[in-house]
């Protein structure tokens, strides 16, 4: 079994959870890792290099953790907004 949850539904996905722990304390290490490890490899800084490669490697990871559940919650959002489209247009034809 895979630590990373793959499956969500909107509801359960609107709860907090350890991948939102997660990307909320890995997201701030990602950018300053970028920023700095851009910023050392543009003078060829050989660490420079060393953390721009781990912060691609920490985006990668969060990417894989969170885009499920982020993912489930869009999903969520489209069908309560298909379902409130439906709902106005019924209401505007009755009234014309």
């Amino acid at each position: 079994m895979s630590p990373v949850r793959k499956k969500w539904t909107p509801e359960q996905a609107n709860e907090w959870t350890i991948e939102d722990t997660f990307t909320v304390i890995v997201s701030p290490i990602i950018y300053v890792l970028l920023l700095i490890g851009v910023a050392l490899s543009i003078f060829l800084v050989p660490v420079g290099f060393v953390m721009l490669a781990l912060g691609i490697v920490l985006l990668i990871v969060m990417v894989f953790v969170i885009d499920p559940k982020l993912s489930a919650i869009s999903e969520g959002y489209e069908k309560q907004q298909k379902e409130y489209m439906e709902e106005l247009e019924r209401k505007v034809k009755w009234e014309e």
